[in-house]
């Protein structure tokens, strides 16, 4: 027996530990009725549990579906009465325009209409429009009236934006170039390089890539040595590109712009 499972919850062991005692007692009843006590008290908590969280959303949703009255604020406008209009006043008549300085003949534009409707009125004939100008009416001309032109209305000043942007070679329309080209260019380095001592004891040799950028007057600025190879020779490449004279500026759109230029510089030893 000790080794079967007990259920000391089962109502028969109730009876057996109250076998042969006062079962009038509270603690009797207060035991055989725990179970439904407990139940009823689950289900009140459970209950009161999901009223308290949904009573919110219930209250939104009815809140929503009712509709609100608007509340409208009267305001009283007392308005001015208008001015009274007098009569006896009557409005200028408008300016008239200036007279022409030619002669002026009416010259009605066509209408068609029917036969009956015709007018006698003649228009003008080709040896009056020689002398004067078609109009609404026969205005006479003033020789010396001031002819006015009306002018658009704003500022109509085209600025002219200057371009400072500084363009590729690659992909400029015209490029910058040394006046009297490649072989002008090839002559001016073998005349103006003097070849560094310390490169002709070293015999170094080979190309210095420069790159420098042509502005829009000519003018080489910003001479920088991208590969060198020393001895003096990288100093030199730069020397002689800002002793230079001016070259022919790139061109876009017909305007002189500023380039980046890329190019190559050789020193190499004659050989005596």
């Amino acid at each position: 027996m000790l080794g079967s499972k007990l259920d000391l919850f089962d109502p028969q062991w109730l009876e057996v530990v109250f076998f042969g005692r006062n079962k009038a007692y509270g603690a009797y009843s207060l035991r055989k009725n725990d179970s439904r006590t407990t139940s009823i008290a689950i289900i009140v908590g459970a209950t009161l549990f999901i009223l308290a969280v949904s009573l919110p959303l219930v209250i939104r949703y009815i809140s929503g579906i009712m509709p609100q009255e608007e509340k409208f604020k009267q305001t009283e406008v007392v308005l001015a009465p208008p001015p009274p209009v007098s009569k006896e006043e009557t409005p200028p008549p408008p300016p008239e325009p200036p007279k022409p300085k030619v002669d002026q003949v009416k010259f009605p534009p066509p209408v068609v209409v029917p036969a009956e409707k015709v007018r006698d009125e003649e228009p003008p004939t080709v040896e009056e429009l020689k002398k004067a100008d078609p109009g609404q009416k026969t205005i006479q001309g003033d020789p010396n009236a001031e002819v006015k032109i009306e002018e658009p209305v704003g500022e109509s000043e085209a600025k002219v934006t200057e371009d400072n942007t500084l363009h590729d070679f690659a992909t400029v329309e015209v490029l910058p170039s040394f006046p009297g080209g490649d072989a002008a260019f090839g002559k001016y380095l073998s005349k103006a390089i003097r070849y560094p001592a310390v490169a002709r004891e070293n015999n170094i040799t080979g190309r210095v890539i420069v790159s420098f950028v042509v502005e829009k007057d000519g003018s080489l600025t910003d001479i920088k040595v991208l590969r060198g190879i020393g001895g003096g020779c990288d100093e030199e490449a730069v020397r002689v590109l800002k002793q230079a004279p001016a070259w022919k500026p790139g061109i876009q759109n017909g305007r002189p712009v500023r380039v980046s230029f890329t190019m190559p510089i050789f020193f190499q030893l004659s050989s005596e």
